[in-house]
């Protein structure tokens, strides 16, 4: 364990460089090609992005799918438009100050005691969320390859260890590396949506008007929302963005975050799609055919019968390159967490091997893991509120964020997000207690 203010990214590549340049060029006005001028400002979005469709959002939106056909649409939308509202504030946090939101929190805060208890409860964030993710990936070798998951959950770590390897070799490489997963499943998705057909009418009925038929629907609607918006993701978009492109003056930074807009908005956009095309493809086959699948992997056996062969291969490739780059992200998130509240950083390989434990403990006690992978995102949605509140104060404080601080109706609309989540949260606490006296 070493003391340590911030040390990633370690070091800025020759692609780097010639990125951070091409963006300064760009800011200066020496750039007419509007695609051009976009392309060195996409990416951090997009490492983000791979959070919001993990395997835990396999489970939840395969689960309300065949539950409930359609109907939770409207909670995918909704939530994916709140994530965006997010990842943008938290972008432009980094951004506009320099430091990334669990820097700001421990200033703020002032207390080691009090950051020690934030670290910990990110930390528990972050575990919960690689759980899912690892196990994921996990079941994904098993489905393509027939391994164990014991074996998955092992080639999982030596991959993840491998990319979080590229980190080493500046941000662009690793933007490339992750961007390349979301758009494999992406296209998986895509895939799917073809062969399966969905009804299309039930499809914007199920957008358009938002229902909640019973208390299982509320529960995976909290899921759902604890797949989307993704404490980890809000705490490392903020240090994606805090030093990758400088601007010292208030027109180039205005510059800066009119671009990073768009990529908050292209790589949200699609994570957005995805998450929907997961609840459509299996509202599609298995709520059409009245079938419950009990599990990603009796998910993938029971799309065999119904959409075929290729339609299960390509459900097994998503799932795979899910789990293995969210868990990549999800390790470099604890990283900064740690970093970022505590001071104090451990070498990547080793909190790569400290947060899959408790996956790996999981797999040896034979727990469900698709059950355990919703729990998991329920409990995320505990500690959304954790990363959102100080987002907010910080965001719309002048002193901190100058001219760049949020306005009137943006603050309304950033706390109306914080109380919707934090009242959900309690209404599921007491529901949850009272089911257990």
């Amino acid at each position: 364990m070493k003391t340590t203010q911030r040390d990633l990214p370690v070091k800025r590549s020759t692609v780097d460089s010639w990125v951070i340049q091409r963006a300064k060029e760009i800011l200066e006005g020496k750039e007419p090609k509007i695609i051009n001028r976009l392309f060195p400002f996409i990416g951090p979005a997009f490492i983000t992005a791979i959070a919001y469709i993990d395997p835990g959002n396999y489970a939840t939106n395969i689960e309300s799918g065949s539950k409930f056909g359609y109907n939770l649409l409207w909670v995918v939308l909704l939530s994916n438009l709140m994530a965006m509202f997010v990842q943008w504030l938290s972008a432009k946090l980094g951004m506009i100050t320099g430091k990334n939101l669990p820097e700001w929190i421990r200033d703020w805060l002032n207390c080691p005691l009090l950051c020690y208890f934030y670290w910990i409860q990110a930390e528990v964030m972050a575990i919960a969320t690689d759980m899912a993710e690892f196990i994921g990936a996990a079941i994904g070798f098993k489905i393509l390859f027939g391994l164990p998951l014991i074996w998955g959950a092992l080639l999982t770590a030596t991959i993840t260890s491998l990319i979080l390897y590229l980190q080493k070799q500046g941000f662009r490489l690793l933007e490339i590396t992750v961007g390349s997963f979301v758009g494999i499943v992406a296209i998986c998705y895509l895939l799917e949506i073809f062969i399966a057909h969905p009804n299309s009418t039930a499809i914007l009925q199920g957008i358009l008007v938002p229902e909640l038929k019973s208390g299982d629907s509320l529960y995976l609607a909290a899921g759902i929302l604890g797949a989307t918006v993704m404490p980890h993701a809000i705490y490392l978009h903020s240090a994606l963005t805090q030093d990758r492109i400088v601007t010292t003056d208030s027109l180039s930074k205005k510059k800066l975050l009119q671009y990073s807009l768009v990529d908050v908005f292209l790589a949200m956009s699609i994570a957005g799609l995805i998450n929907m095309a997961m609840l459509i493809v299996s509202a599609a086959t298995f709520h059409q055919e009245n079938v419950s699948p009990n599990g990603l992997e009796a998910a993938y056996r029971t799309l065999i019968p119904i959409l075929g062969q290729f339609a299960s291969f390509v459900f097994g490739l998503s799932l795979l390159a899910s789990g293995i780059s969210s868990s990549t992200v999800g390790t470099l998130a604890g990283q900064i967490i740690m970093q970022g509240f505590i001071h104090f950083s451990f070498p990547l390989w080793f909190r790569r091997l400290f947060t899959m434990i408790p996956a790996i403990f999981a797999i040896l006690l034979g727990i469900d893991p698709t059950k355990l992978m919703i729990f998991s995102q329920v409990v995320l949605s505990f500690g959304i509120g954790f990363a959102l509140v100080p987002l907010l104060l910080i965001s719309q404080n002048k002193k901190v964020m100058d001219s760049f601080a949020l306005g009137p109706l943006s603050s309304l609309i950033g706390w109306a997000i914080a109380t919707c989540i934090i009242l959900l949260n309690l209404f599921l606490l007491v529901d949850s207690i009272l089911k257990i006296f």
